[in-house]
């Protein structure tokens, strides 16, 4: 059998897969290391996506020109016989990073490893392009790096905050080479471990993380001491500095403008011991002071500290005994230059070494609480800057505030009561058999209203207006209408006395009145504060009310008319216990009981309000927007018209009277309602029948061809010329199988022929015309399938009557029918069969293509097979 063919597809990969180039690469120019350190040779394949690791090989070379295998990732036996002992020992390995990188581990590096080694791959590839492999020369230096710590006092445990310290190290080099050394000085706190100042290879100092402010500010430095001496110099010790200071040194060589660090060596140089400042802050605990003396509070402190230090003292005030609690707010400060910020009314003062004096002047209620001395000790830094050594906090000293109250008692007087609504109404409130009487005490009142209720149910108090230490009145929700109106007067006629007056008193007001007297004591900051209040008894204001009557009487004095004519009503009213009554009518019209179209159904026709202003309500006939007159005759009688009546507008018709009374000048108050007796309209006519009928020829069509839809009308009846009757014609549809949803208007055509059409979201378009004058037709144009539910038509007859106006019927529905709109299958599927073919097409001969050019350009390659012989069988013959 002969050899099968490859696939296009495939060959095309693996020709993008070998034509692809390979580059192994080492790091550029020389390594340069320490007998005794880590050597690490990074190796990597560039342009390398394969699925598998990659194999690689190193090789060793003193001179560069013969080399020795030193180790593979492949191939067990590959490394030379000298190098097998140190990779079973580990000393050297190979450790792979990725597919395609491997790095090179030479442990404990000695002088013998100096030279050239190779890293290669073996190349599988059917064309070589590219580097199989790369070379890097390695330097190997004598340990010449010498580190130890400096003979020094080690910081012995009487150290503090605020003295200087400092730490000593040496460091050298006897390189053969040109190096640099860079140092770093660590402090080791437990496990943490902090950079404190860095001299780097190049120079350059560098402080570590928290140290770039003590740095800059001198506190911190790094000197040399002599040719290999390292100082470690901090001019004011903090708690933080506390703990074990490390010399850290590196040795770093540079080539070709590369720097490399060739070794590092550590030593541990002292113990540095920070002893804590002892500082405490001592205050008296219970202190009682009388309202309007002066209080007195001592801080005394002891500390362990006697060098230079200065104090920093801060008296707070608190409610609460704890100083942490929002609300803290600072009393006096004494700042470390012995500069006092205070207030008038509170100073700080230093009496003696270790005691600072609080006093606050004219105390009040509100200094009451608790206060507390924080103490805080600085000690002067470098370059002008100071640093927190101790602080600390006093327990709290509890201050309360003896006064004496005033007393006295509150009285409530009705001065005058009203009888009668809209009667004047006037409460005092007075202040009686005051003690304890102070200059700094003053008296303001409160007003409140409470409902009488027959029953125990407990009613809450309304608030009528206050008034605050600072004379301001606020007036509350009840009563802000009425006293921006002057209605309400809240006034101080003396002393000791406040008024209350209701100019015109409603019904609304009646219930219980109380006051409550407050005294308000004035404060240091001429503000005042309430310190008692004392309710009075309340005060019943009550009235017996007689029930208001209203009484309207309907009539018509023409009882019989036929449509066309004039229709006229009048309302006479009648009223007791009303005082000064003004009247507002409203005429209403009830469809009668018989009428199918909206039975029930009140309408509001026209009103003439309390100051004889006239207005039309749902009266909505723009026809006859001057039909309905509604005019006052006098001052208990209203006259109704209806112009030119039609045969719609049969029905009962009230007057609607609405009693007011005046209350607080212009404003009005509702005092009652009435409703006349009905006065119906009734025509006695035997006029023509009209009935609505859908017909159409196309109840079932296909997407895209015309409804077309007939509403016709029957007369039954009287015969009438065809030039007295006229019709406005309205389509609806419900798109829906059943009748349950909202009807949509479609189109309209009123009985002068003007059509309105109503907006689609949909693409066919409507269109209605008047057949004849019985017969109307609604097309729809390139139905769609929305378009399916149920039509029908709804037709307003109008009738000219024999005096020459159009009177309008009732309003009549036909039957719904159902259109149902089919989609054409043939048509739907055409097109999206058509673009299934073709794509499928293109994107065959297109898979083609591709595959004749991968294997026409991409894997061309001579295939050499040996020919065989073409041999026929023999036939053969057996004697």
């Amino acid at each position: 059998m002969g050899r099968l063919a490859p696939r296009p597809l495939l060959l095309a990969l693996l020709s993008l897969a070998l034509c692809r180039g390979r580059v192994v690469r080492v790091p550029a120019g020389s390594l340069v290391r320490v007998v005794g350190t880590e050597l690490v040779i990074p190796c990597n394949v560039s342009d390398y996506d394969g699925p598998s690791e990659q194999n690689f090989d190193w090789s060793f070379s003193a001179s560069g020109s013969s080399f020795v295998e030193l180790a593979s990732t492949w191939e067990a036996g590959f490394p030379a016989p000298q190098y097998r002992e140190r990779l079973q020992r580990g000393d050297i390995l190979l450790r792979r990073t990725a597919n395609d990188a491997v790095e090179l581990h030479i442990k404990n590096v000695q002088h013998s490893d100096q030279g050239h080694y190779k890293c290669s791959t073996p190349s599988t590839d059917a064309t070589v392009q590219g580097n199989y492999e790369d070379t890097v020369q390695v330097k190997v230096l004598p340990d010449a790096l010498r580190v130890a710590a400096s003979p020094q006092p080690a910081p012995g445990p009487s150290l503090r905050e605020g003295e200087p310290f400092e730490v000593r190290c040496s460091a050298s080099s006897t390189s053969p080479l040109h190096t640099h050394l860079a140092l770093q000085w660590e402090v080791r706190r437990g496990p943490a471990r902090r950079s404190i100042l860095s001299l780097t290879h190049e120079g350059r100092f560098r402080p570590g993380p928290g140290y770039e402010q003590r740095y800059r500010g001198g506190d911190v430095r790094l000197d040399t001491v002599g040719s290999d001496g390292y100082r470690l110099a901090v001019s004011r010790a903090l708690s933080s500095d506390q703990g074990s200071y490390r010399c850290i040194v590196s040795e770093w060589i540079g080539e070709q403008g590369n720097w490399q660090e060739i070794q590092e060596k550590a030593v541990d140089v002292a113990t540095v011991v920070i002893q804590p400042t002892v500082l405490r802050a001592a205050v008296a605990r219970n202190v009682s002071v009388a309202e309007g003396k002066d209080l007195g509070l001592a801080c005394n402190i002891t500390t362990d500290r006697t060098d230079d230090v200065r104090p920093e003292v801060t008296w707070s005030f608190s409610r609460t005994p704890d100083s942490t609690l929002p609300g803290s707010r600072v009393l006096a400060r004494l700042d470390r230059d012995s500069l006092v910020h205070g207030s008038p009314h509170v100073a700080l003062s230093h009496t003696d070494a270790r005691s600072y004096h609080l006093l606050v002047r004219d105390v009040s209620k509100e200094n009451a609480g608790y206060y507390f001395c924080h103490v805080a000790l600085w000690t002067p830094g470098y370059n002008r800057s100071w640093h927190k050594v101790a602080e600390a906090m006093s327990a709290p000293a509890a201050v309360t505030v003896t006064w004496l109250e005033p007393d006295y008692q509150v009285y409530l007087n009705a001065s005058k009561v009203p009888e009668f609504s809209d009667d004047l109404t006037e409460l005092e409130c007075r202040i009686v058999d005051v003690k304890n009487p102070e200059a700094s005490v003053r008296f303001t009142v409160s007003w409140y209203y409470r409902v009488n209720r027959r029953n125990d149910d407990v009613v809450a108090s309304e608030l009528l207006a206050v008034m605050n230490g600072d004379w301001t009145v606020k007036y509350g929700e009840r009563s802000k209408q009425r006293a921006r109106e002057g209605d309400f007067i809240f006034s101080k006629e003396h002393p000791d006395t406040f008024n209350f007056r209701i100019q015109r008193t409603t019904e609304e007001d009646r219930g219980n009145y109380y006051c409550v007297v407050s005294a308000w004591t004035k404060q240091r900051n001429s503000s005042w504060v309430k310190s008692k209040d004392v309710f009075s008894k309340p005060i019943n204001i009550f009235w017996a009310l007689e029930d208001s009557v209203l009484v309207v009487k309907a009539r018509q004095p023409k009882p019989f008319f036929a449509a066309g004519n004039t229709f006229e009503m009048t309302c006479k009213v009648s009223s007791k216990n009303i005082k000064s009554p003004r009247y507002s009518v409203l005429i209403t019209a009830e469809k009668p009981v018989g009428d199918l179209s909206s039975p029930n159904e009140t309408k509001y026709i026209i009103s003439l309000d309390q100051d004889s202003v006239v207005k039309l309500e749902n009266w909505t006939d723009a026809s006859r927007v001057d039909g309905v007159v509604l005019e006052k005759v006098q001052e208990d009688e209203f006259r109704y018209r209806m112009y030119q009546t039609q045969v719609s507008d049969a029905g009962l018709y009230r007057c609607v009277v609405t009693a007011w009374s005046p209350v607080r000048g212009s404003l009005w108050r509702e005092a009652a309602t009435s409703l006349s007796n009905p006065i119906e309209i009734d025509f006695q006519t035997s006029g023509p029948i009209f009935n609505a009928s859908v017909h159409s020829d196309t109840p079932s069509v296909v997407r895209g061809d015309l409804i077309k839809l007939f509403c016709i009308i029957t007369v039954e009846g009287a015969a009438l010329d065809p030039d007295d009757m006229a019709f406005d014609v309205s389509w609806f549809a419900v798109h829906s199988f059943g009748l349950d949803k909202a009807p949509v208007l479609l189109s309209s055509l009123d009985r002068k022929g003007i059509v309105n059409t109503a907006q689609r979201d949909w693409k066919s378009s409507l269109s209605l015309e008047r057949m004849s004058v019985l017969e109307f037709l609604l097309q729809v144009h390139g139905s769609e399938d929305q378009d399916f539910g149920n039509y029908y038509c709804s037709v307003t007859p109008w009738v000219k009557s024999p005096t020459g106006s159009w009177q309008k019927e009732a309003e009549i529905q036909s039957k719904p029918i159902f259109i149902t709109v089919k989609m054409d299958v043939l048509n739907a599927f055409k097109y999206p069969l058509l673009i299934g073919v073709g794509l499928s097409t293109v994107i065959g001969l297109l898979s083609c293509l591709i595959g004749y050019c991968s294997s026409h350009w991409c894997c061309k390659k001579e295939v050499q097979e040996t020919r065989r012989e073409r041999r026929r069988l023999m036939s053969m013959e057996m004697d």
